[in-house]
């Protein structure tokens, strides 16, 4: 009975740890925005309000 707490306590050590470090990863990624000008769908804006 023992050991199967100590090997539960394990596993759930081991999911937190691995639970966490996925977070602060997701966190510390460097999320960029392109700009306006580059968009396609803008482009397609322009050229069909030029036309008007």
């Amino acid at each position: 009975m023992f050991t199967v707490l100590i090997i539960s306590v394990i596993v759930v050590t081991v999911i937190l740890l691995l639970s966490v470090l996925t977070i602060n990863k997701g966190y510390s990624y460097k999320h960029s925005v392109d700009r306006a000008e580059d968009s396609p769908y803008m482009q397609e804006n322009k050229k069909i309000s030029d036309e008007d």
